[in-house]
């Protein structure tokens, strides 16, 4: 190396904390950095989390061990929420001082600025920063310090990332951990079937779930965990990496000192055989899901399904047997005092948490005691979920000793008021918006959507070409980038003007936005007005909203919008978006859910796009909606697969029980 050359310290291992013990498991395995929730607006509400006296003698803690604290309030808000959301950052800054906020919403950038947050911005994988061009507006617009990568990305693909990600600006990957079916930020699964949204911290994980199709019934949709192992230090070629980020906020101090203590040394010792071998056993005993490279190497993708294998979190150690009141199982591994068991899967009748009270030898049998509302299913799998060894409950222990006390502060609510925008007062006439995958065959009145595709626009004439509202798909990967960028191009030269971009940073694609009519569209999850007003000082000319919200929220939205808004207001919207398919799921067909909810899979693209056999159908309120200050009501029109049956049923999604 030369002499000159500054030396670059190797990245960061992030560890994930959702409860104090896993807090502390991370600090004794030797984490760089752990991030976590509070009891508010975190992506993993369903995790314990932590209160603000707790945490900030934790964070002191941290601190005083040289390990930095990331928080993570990076969950989509609401109207409502703002307030909330900024006299909590006050707090942070006031009492916690964390070294970063993890976010997704725009919203959060005016928040941070308005309440003087004196540390990092980190850009959450939920916002979908998914191809090169998109990190320089990123950097130049948001000011944001770090973007965290989707889970997708092959090597290759994070090399071309880090070539164009401008010089003032990190980058952190996802190494290790549960993966999600749908991109994230691109799925609407749970949210769709019963208002707990992802985006807000509450998916209830429908993709885990048994669904039927052609007589056959598995979990079509419920991946491995993504697991980089042996083949991180391929990451250490890559030095805008800066950070390797484990999942798990809603796990047990085991899996947080095994994980981190594996990767320390696939970091620091990927050139010792032996440590390397250690590494891989601790991660096979961290109790997480069999674990698979996904798309790491683009020369040998993973699918990360596999319908033969079991996908339920934590170490299988065995199945049930016997009748209902002689339930038991032999176990394959030893079990300890204290060990947690999980019986089934959630979604299984029988299914429940059982914590053991003596230790069981390798090929013991225990017997589990039914409750009287639940029977246990003969062959229910039995996993082991958590477990405190006790060298681990004495690190942890001494560290809870080193704990400054918990000072009970009054937690007086700050004066802090958000800043909102103007709503525009022009009252704008009422344009409908129907957006089809391809030419519909005639030349319908009005205006028209059309998902931008090269195709199309070689066989339409220029007059066309310059009507219709170019729809830019919600994710574009980076070898993706230059096709979208030649189709635009080619959408431009021959007159369009008018274009719906799904991700903020789309805007990328249009070195000047002078002469464009640029609209966010609603896969930008738009649910704000800071949020919206952001997206207006980035170029936009108008937003479609998020369409997960109510009627409260989609009434009080317009009354704050610096620019003309529009709402999905009817047609086939997606459960979620992915990168992969199950290879025995067919396309194009229908598979149920126990409740018999149906559903189909087909390809758009690069990418999986799953829809529900309902249509979402706001138009019964169109006239209120109007009246409130929408301009553009948009219907997304899917060709319907032969065999398909679409359900009549209401699609009012979020409309009266609220999105929580």
């Amino acid at each position: 190396m030369d002499a000159h050359q500054p030396s670059i310290s190797p990245p960061e291992i992030l560890a994930p904390a959702g409860n104090k013990a896993s807090f502390l498991a991370a600090v004794a395995a030797g984490a760089d950095a752990v991030y976590c929730g509070l009891k508010l607006f975190s992506a993993r509400m369903e995790a314990k989390n932590f209160s603000i006296a707790e945490f900030t003698a934790l964070v002191g803690l941290a601190h005083k061990k040289g390990v930095k604290v990331f928080v993570a309030v990076n969950s989509l808000l609401k109207p409502n929420d703002l307030m909330r959301a900024g006299q909590f950052l006050d707090l942070l800054q006031r009492r916690v001082k964390p070294d970063a906020i993890i976010i997704q919403d725009l919203a959060m950038v005016s928040l941070i600025k308005q309440t003087g947050f004196s540390g990092e911005i980190h850009l959450s994988t939920l916002a979908s920063a998914s191809f090169p061009a998109a990190l320089q507006v990123i950097r130049q617009q948001l000011q944001v310090d770090r973007v965290v990568l989707p889970r997708e990305l092959s090597v290759d693909e994070l090399r071309t990332l880090a070539r164009k990600c401008p010089p003032n600006l990190d980058l952190e990957v996802f190494i290790h951990g549960a993966l999600c079916y749908g991109v994230s930020g691109r799925c609407y699964w749970s949210s769709y079937m019963g208002g707990k949204s992802g985006l807000r911290g509450r998916c209830v994980q429908p993709c885990r779930r048994r669904y039927a199709q052609t007589g056959q019934t598995h979990r079509y949709f419920s991946c491995q965990d993504l697991s980089i192992d042996v083949l991180a230090k391929v990451l250490l070629s890559i030095p805008k990496v800066r950070t390797w980020k484990i999942e798990g906020r809603k796990k047990g101090p085991h899996y947080v000192y095994y994980t981190v203590s594996a990767y320390r040394m696939l970091r620091d010792h990927h050139h010792d055989p032996k440590m390397k071998k250690d590494a891989l056993h601790l991660l096979a005993r961290a109790l997480g899901r069999p674990g698979t490279h996904y798309h790491f190497l683009p020369q040998r993708p993973q699918n990360p399904i596999n319908l033969h294998r079991q996908t339920g979190s934590g170490l299988l150690v065995g199945t049930i047997k016997g009748a209902r009141q002689n339930s038991y199982f032999i176990t394959r591994e030893r079990l300890f005092a204290g060990d947690v068991l999980r019986i089934g899967y959630e979604d299984e009748a029988g299914h429940s948490i059982k914590r053991i009270g003596r230790s069981v030898p390798k090929g013991g049998r225990l017997h589990i005691s039914p409750s009287l509302k639940k029977a246990v299913a003969r062959g229910a799998p039995v996993f082991l979920t958590d477990r405190r060894e006790k060298h681990l409950d004495d690190m942890i222990s001494d560290l809870e000793d080193q704990l400054d006390p918990i000072k009970r502060h009054s937690e007086n609510v700050s004066p802090f008021v958000p800043s909102l925008p103007t709503g525009i007062s022009i009252k704008t006439r009422m344009t409908d918006l129907p957006v089809y995958r391809s030419w519909p065959g005639s030349n319908p009145p009005g205006q028209l959507g059309l998902w931008l595709s090269g195709g199309t626009i070689k066989k339409l004439s220029g007059k066309m070409v310059s009507r219709i509202n170019w729809w830019l798909a919600p994710v574009i990967w980076p070898e993706n980038e230059n096709t979208v960028n030649e189709h635009l191009q080619l959408a431009i030269k021959k007159g369009g003007r008018h274009f719906v971009l799904n991700a903020p940073w789309q805007i990328a694609l249009f070195k000047k936005q002078k002469g464009f009519n640029l609209w966010a569209g609603p896969f930008c999850n738009l649910a704000n007005p800071l949020a919206i007003e952001s997206a207006g000082a980035m170029g936009f000319n108008g937003a479609i909203v998020s369409p997960e919200l109510g009627a409260e929220d989609y009434f009080k939205l317009p009354r704050h919008s610096p620019i003309p808004l529009g709402i999905v207001i009817g047609g086939n919207w997606p459960l979620c978006v992915a990168r992969t398919l199950a290879e025995d799921v067919q396309q194009n067909k229908s598979f149920s859910s126990p409740m018999g909810e149906q559903a189909w899979a087909t390809r758009h693209g690069t990418d999986y796009w799953i829809y529900p056999n309902w249509k979402l159908d706001l138009s019964v309120h169109k006239k209120a909606l109007h009246r409130a200050g929408y301009a553009l009501f948009v219907y997304l029109i899917e060709p319907l697969p032969k065999g398909v049956k679409m359900k009549k049923r209401k699609g009012l999604w979020n409309w009266d029980i609220k999105l929580r």
